[in-house]
C-alpha cells in the first residue's frame, strides 16, 4: 500500500511539471491593444484580428485604448506578460513620432514584428468640378503664380498629412496659407463651399465626401493606394521627388509583440497574420473600407520602418520651411 501511494505521488508530480509544457498556444483568447478610440481605423483592425484568431483557434478582441497620441495603449501592452496574448497595434505615431519627440522611450527595434497590417495614404482634394486647376500641376502653377493666397487644410497642423503635404510645396517652391481644423470633415465641408481652395484628404473622409471633391493627387507611392481614392494618380506619376517614400507618407500600423516573446509563439503569430492577410476576400474588405494592405512581413519591418523617422523629419523640416514662408 505504501508502494501504491508512493507511485501516485510520483506520478502526480510528474504531470503537475509536464501539464505546462505539454500546453499548446493558444490556450486563451487574445488582444490587440489599438491605440485610438473607435471608428473605421479599428474596424480595419478588427478584420484582420478576426482572420487571424480563425488561423489560430481563439478569439482576437482589438482593444481601444486611446490616450496621449498612443503612448498609452503602448504602454499598457508592454504592461503585460510577454507570452503572446497581447499585440501591439503598431501605428506610426506611437512607434515612430512620439519618440522622435521625447515622449516615449521605446523605438522599433524594441519590439517583435508580426506583419504590417494596413496603411491609408492621403490626397489632395478639390471641389468638385474645380476649374482653376485640375491636376497636381495645375495646382503648382497656379500657387507659383500666387505665393501665399490659397488656402488649404490638413487637418490638424503639424501632423503626418501636413507633413506630407508642406513637403510636396517645399520641392516644388510653392506655399500656401495653413487653416487648422479639429476634424477634417469640417474641411472637407469648407472645400466643398468654396472656403478652402484645397485640403488634404484621408480614405474615411473621402468616402463620405467623394461625390462632392476631385481628387488631384495620392501622396504615396504604394500602387493599391490610388485604388481607394477611385483610381487617382499617385504623386510619383508626376516625377516628384519628396524623399518620403514607402510608408512615410502614410498612416499604417505594424502589429508587434513584446521583444522577450518566445520565438515558437512568435512563430506560429508570424504564420497566422500572415495567412489572414494572404486571403482575397480580407484584401478586399480592406480595400474596400479605404485601407490599403501593406503585404509586408517580418523579414522587412527594419528595412521599412527603420529610415522612417529621417523621411519624417524631412516632413517636420518642410512645415517649419512653410511657415518661415508665411511669416510665422
Amino acid at each position: 500500500m505504501k508502494l501504491s501511494i508512493n507511485l501516485v505521488a510520483a506520478a502526480l508530480g510528474v504531470a503537475l511539471i509536464a501539464g505546462p509544457v505539454l500546453a499548446e498556444y493558444p490556450e486563451r483568447n487574445i488582444e490587440n491593444i489599438y491605440p485610438w478610440n473607435p471608428g473605421v481605423t479599428m474596424a480595419a483592425s478588427q478584420v484582420i484580428a478576426d482572420a487571424m484568431g480563425e488561423e489560430l483557434g481563439v478569439n482576437i478582441s482589438v482593444v481601444s485604448t486611446p490616450g496621449a497620441g498612443g503612448v498609452k495603449a503602448f504602454e499598457t501592452a508592454l504592461s503585460r506578460e510577454a507570452n503572446g496574448y497581447t499585440i501591439f497595434d503598431g501605428y506610426v505615431a506611437p512607434l515612430v513620432l512620439q519618440p522622435m519627440q521625447g515622449n516615449a522611450e521605446w523605438s522599433y527595434e524594441d519590439f517583435t514584428p508580426l506583419w504590417s497590417a494596413t496603411a491609408n495614404a492621403f490626397a489632395i482634394a478639390v471641389r468638385k468640378g474645380e476649374d482653376r486647376f485640375t491636376d497636381l500641376p495645375g495646382l503648382i502653377e497656379y500657387m507659383r503664380e500666387r505665393p501665399g493666397e490659397l488656402r488649404y487644410s490638413p487637418g490638424s497642423p503639424g501632423a503626418l498629412p501636413h507633413m506630407s503635404a508642406a513637403k510636396v510645396m517645399q520641392v516644388s517652391d510653392v506655399h500656401a496659407q495653413v487653416v487648422p481644423y479639429p476634424e477634417i470633415d469640417a474641411a472637407a465641408r469648407d472645400v466643398r463651399g468654396g472656403i478652402l481652395d484645397f485640403m488634404v484628404i484621408n480614405t474615411g473622409v473621402y468616402k463620405i465626401n467623394k461625390e462632392d471633391v476631385d481628387i488631384l493627387v495620392v501622396l504615396s507611392d504604394f500602387g493599391a493606394a490610388s485604388e481607394t481614392y477611385g483610381g487617382a494618380p499617385l504623386l510619383s506619376e508626376y516625377g516628384i521627388d519628396t524623399g518620403m517614400t514607402g510608408l512615410s507618407t502614410m498612416g499604417w500600423n505594424w502589429w508587434l509583440v513584446h521583444k522577450d516573446t518566445p520565438a515558437d509563439i512568435v512563430a506560429q503569430m508570424q504564420d497566422a497574420m500572415g495567412a489572414a492577410l494572404a486571403r482575397e476576400d480580407i484584401q478586399a474588405r480592406l480595400i474596400d473600407m479605404g485601407y490599403v494592405p501593406t503585404l509586408l512581413g517580418p523579414d522587412v519591418y527594419t528595412e521599412t520602418v527603420g529610415p522612417i523617422a529621417d523621411q519624417i523629419q524631412g516632413g517636420i523640416d518642410a512645415i517649419a520651411w512653410e511657415q518661415e514662408k508665411l511669416g510665422q
